[in-house]
């Protein structure tokens, strides 16, 4: 239960948590963006502090040029790129850094005025901790990433990529949770069991689109609903070993990653109808959810369909984490349904009594 100490003001609380959410949904769209262009790889340092300027001048412009072009990505792909080309693939991973230091700003200089005015709840403490050690974790996780493009292989482990994307939407979904829970806190009872299973299979298809990106398997099979004519496609987990086909096959990821999508939204569809009947509360929330899921499936088809188009690309990962965004809140108000069908059968036990 949350401490409802009176006197404490949760408006700035619920105001600085969404301007946070927020800046992080753009954050991994813009990580999307950085991904489809291929700019991932073009600042070769992680330098916290001192990174957060760029090249000023034409010689500072070369020497980052010049750093870059001892790596595999300029050697193997990007052979003959002039300045002008580099400049291009620097800015969109400048940003992406810079964008990462401007949320450590935004979340950790409110939180320490917020902590010593005493205008924090007790309960939320331990989790804000959290988050500020989660967000650091995900600094170190990105540089982390980009270092195993800076190999033999210039490409990122799509291992890494996944994990970097996960970690970023599941710091976006606890400070959602968190809103939620100073918003509407007598929403915060037992949730019903489809709920409880839409929020982990959304994020496990999220984790799946994160493996899709890394090994570019939706630039294979451009065709929908059928993969090469077939809606079992040939080839299907034939690797060494097999069960390594579900992470690094493009056959393979795609059809789980489509048959995934097909399952999560019958999950999705059953979650709506069920939110729709509880009550007049948990409707508009119902309507959210099939909007959000409409919307995804639309983008998602389309995305493969064009062959992973950048703006659509990005479009894709938006409305994924925007339908995250749905279930997440569709999951915290099915509380209503459970707590009203737990009152009937209360009723009903002391009228039969």
């Amino acid at each position: 239960m949350i401490d409802r100490t009176p006197g404490l003001n949760d408006r700035n609380l619920v105001i600085w948590l969404f301007v946070c959410a927020l800046t992080i949904y753009g954050m991994i769209v813009l990580g999307g963006v950085t991904r489809l262009t291929e700019s991932g790889l073009s600042i070769v340092e992680w330098k916290p502090v001192v990174g957060v300027l760029p090249p000023l001048n034409e010689g500072e412009w070369l020497q980052e040029f010049e750093k870059y072009q001892q790596y595999p990505e300029y050697q193997k792909v990007n052979t003959g790129m002039d300045l002008a080309g580099f400049k291009q693939i620097f800015w969109f991973e400048y940003l992406h850094r810079l964008l990462g230091r401007l949320i450590g700003v935004l979340f950790f200089f409110p939180l320490v005025v917020f902590w010593w005015r005493g205008q924090i709840r007790p309960a939320f403490k331990p989790h804000l901790s959290a988050l500020f050690v989660l967000g650091g974790l995900q600094g170190v996780l990105g540089w982390y990433m980009v270092k195993s493009g800076l190999v033999d292989n210039p490409r990122v482990s799509q291992y890494r990529l996944t994990a970097h994307l996960g970690l970023a939407v599941l710091i976006y979904g606890y400070i959602l949770w968190l809103i939620a829970r100073l918003l509407w806190p007598a929403q915060s009872g037992a949730r019903h069991w489809l709920a409880r299973l839409a929020v982990p299979a959304t994020f496990v298809m999220i984790l799946s689109g994160g493996l899709v990106a890394g090994i570019r398997a939706g630039h294979a099979y451009n065709t929908w609903p059928l993969m090469a004519g077939q809606w079992i496609p040939p080839g299907l987990y034939d690797y060494s070993p097999a069960w390594l086909a579900a992470f690094e096959q493009i056959t393979t990821v795609q059809f789980n990653h489509r048959l995934l999508a097909y399952l999560l939204t019958v999950l999705l569809v059953l979650l709506a109808v069920r939110l729709w009947r509880d009550s007049a509360h948990t409707r508009p929330w119902a309507l959210f959810l099939l909007a959000a899921l409409a919307l995804q499936v639309c983008l998602g088809i389309s995305t493969l369909l064009l062959a992973v188009p950048i703006w659509l690309g990005a479009l894709h990962q938006a409305g994924a984490v925007l339908l995250f965004s749905a279930v997440l809140m569709a999951a915290y108000h099915s509380s209503v349904g459970v707590t009203r069908q737990k009152e009937t059968v209360r009723a009903a036990t002391v009228s039969v009594g």
